[in-house]
C-alpha cells in the first residue's frame, strides 16, 4: 500500500516509464512525418479520435470503479479479520467454569496454544494469497518483459521488509513442530489449521472448561474467520472479468495510435511551429489514459505483492501484538512493521 500523500514522481515513473517511452516515440514520428514529407494521406479528422477518447475514459472510468471495489472489499475484509480476531482472543481468556477438575496450568496452556494457532493461522493465510496467479502482473510468464518488471518490483519490496518471507519461522514459532511439517501435507493449511481450532475447543467444553454457550460463541467465531478466508480467495481466485480488462486496453492503445493522426492536423493550423508543439499535447494526453488504465489495472488484484496491495503484513504484525497482550505477554513484543520509501505491505 502506497503511504504517501501523493503519490511521487518515482512511483509514477515506476509504474508508466515504458509506456510513456513508446507514446513519445509515436507522437514524434508522426509530427516528424507530417512537417518533413506533409503526408496529408495519414491526416484523420479530430471528431472521430474524439469520440473513441471519450467512449474510451467512459470505459476505462468503469474498469476502476470495479477495480476500486475489490481493492476496498479485500479491505475490509482483513478490517474484519482484524476486529474478530481480538474478539475470539478476549473469549477464549475469558470464558471458564469453576470446574476444580481442570487444572490451571492445563486450561492456561490450551488457551495459548489456540491463540498461538490462529496468529499462525494469519501468517498462513497471508502466504497463500500471495501465491500469483496467471492473470496478475506478477506472473512467472518470463517471456513478458513486463512480467519481469514487476518481478523485480516485488524482490525490491522483499528486500526492504525482512518480515515479508518469513512465514514458516513464524509458523514454527507458533505452531509444535508435528503442526508445522503438516503444511506441505494440505494444499489449504489455513483452513486445516481453523478446523483444528475447532477440535481443541471442543475438548475444552468436554473437559468442562467452558459452558457449551461459551463453545457456541467460539465456533461461531471460528465460522466468521472461514468466511473471510472464504471472500478474500473469492477475490484472489476470480479476476476482474477479462473481456473488460481486455476490450479497454485494446481500446486505449488504438486510442493512443490514432491519437497524433488527428491531432497534428489542428496544431498546424497555427503554423510550422505547432506541428513541433503537438508533440508534448500527444504525449501528455496519452500518457493520461495510459495511468487510468494501469491504476485500473494493478489495483484489481489487492493480493498480488506488489506496492498496489493490502498491506497484510502490517495487519497481521498488528494481530499478533494484540493477541499477544491479551494473553499478558507484555516483553519481547514484535515490532510493528513501518512504512519504507512511501510502501507498507
Amino acid at each position: 500500500m502506497i503511504t504517501t500523500k501523493y503519490v511521487n514522481y518515482r512511483q509514477v515513473l515506476n509504474l508508466s516509464g515504458i509506456h510513456l517511452i513508446w507514446i513519445s516515440i509515436w507522437c514524434t514520428l508522426i509530427a516528424v512525418l507530417f512537417y518533413f514529407f506533409n503526408w496529408q494521406w495519414m491526416i484523420i479528422p479530430w471528431v472521430p479520435v474524439a469520440l473513441i477518447g471519450t467512449a474510451e475514459a467512459f470505459l476505462v472510468g468503469f474498469k476502476n470503479n470495479q477495480a476500486y471495489d475489490r481493492l476496498w472489499e479485500a479491505r475490509k475484509i482483513w478490517g474484519g479479520i482484524v476486529n474478530s480476531s481480538r474478539s475470539f482472543a478476549s473469549m477464549v481468556y475469558a470464558f471458564h467454569t469453576e470446574n476444580e477438575e481442570v487444572g490451571t496450568f492445563d486450561l492456561e496452556d490450551r488457551r495459548k496454544k489456540i491463540i498461538y494457532r490462529h496468529i499462525a493461522w494469519l501468517y498462513a493465510f497471508r502466504e497463500q494469497l500471495l501465491i500469483p496467479t496467471e492473470w496478475e502482473h506478477i506472473s512467472a510468464e518470463e517471456e513478458h518483459s513486463h512480467h519481469n518488471v514487476n518481478q523485480k518490483r516485488n524482490r525490491l519490496i522483499k528486500a526492504g521488509f525482512p518480515d515479508y518471507g518469513r512465514t514458516p519461522i513464524f509458523l514454527h514459532k507458533y505452531l509444535s513442530e508435528e503442526e508445522a511439517e503438516l503444511q506441505s501435507t494440505y494444499k489449504n493449511f489455513a483452513t486445516y489449521l481453523i478446523s483444528q481450532q475447532a477440535k481443541d475447543i471442543n475438548a475444552l467444553k468436554n473437559m468442562k472448561a467452558i459452558s457449551d454457550f461459551n463453545q457456541m460463541q467460539l465456533q461461531t467465531g471460528l465460522n466468521e474467520f472461514y468466511g473471510f478466508q472464504g471472500q478474500a480467495e473469492r477475490i484472489k481466485k476470480f479476476p476482474s472479468p477479462r473481456q473488460f480488462a481486455s476490450t479497454a486496453f485494446v481500446f486505449n492503445v488504438l486510442f493512443i495510435l490514432l491519437l497524433p493522426l488527428g491531432l497534428v492536423n489542428e496544431f498546424a493550423k497555427l503554423g510550422d511551429w505547432g506541428i513541433w508543439t503537438c508533440i508534448p499535447f500527444c504525449i501528455i494526453i496519452g500518457w493520461i489514459y495510459i495511468i487510468m488504465e494501469l491504476v485500473g489495472d494493478y489495483s484489481e488484484n489487492p493480493f498480488a505483492g506488489l506496492m498496489f496491495d493490502v498491506p497484510m503484513l502490517s495487519i497481521c504484525r498488528t494481530i499478533e501484538i494484540d493477541l499477544l497482550q491479551i494473553m499478558g505477554e507484555h516483553e519481547d513484543l514484535p515490532e510493528a512493521i513501518a512504512s519504507k520509501n512511501g510502501v507498507i505491505v
